[in-house]
């Protein structure tokens, strides 16, 4: 039996949830994601430049309304690290007898 090794740049929970939330979007909304996660501003940005320095996500800025804005998504990297992180994760989990 050999144990999965978890990817530690998605493994830290906030880097999870904010990878879980995006997986399914191609674009959200900076202050979206971070009223989801219920975090600052700053903890959010963070954890975003530790997934962006991996290559995990993007940021792209403009303005709305005449606000500025910024908009996150997964990379097609990002997107594979993601779905390799959730197969390690059920492996892990399949050797819990139920």
């Amino acid at each position: 039996m050999s144990t999965p090794l978890l990817n530690e740049v998605i493994h830290a929970p906030n880097r999870l949830k904010i990878c879980a939330f995006l997986a399914p979007l191609e674009l959200a909304e900076f202050r979206v994601l971070r009223d989801e996660l219920d975090v600052s501003d700053s903890v959010l940005s963070k954890h975003v430049k530790q997934l962006e320095n991996a290559g995990y996500v993007r940021q792209r800025k403009g303005s709305a309304n005449g606000r500025k804005r910024s908009w996150l998504q997964l990379t097609a990297k990002g997107r594979r690290a993601f779905k390799q992180y959730v197969d390690e994760l059920r492996d892990l989990v399949s050797y819990v007898d139920p």
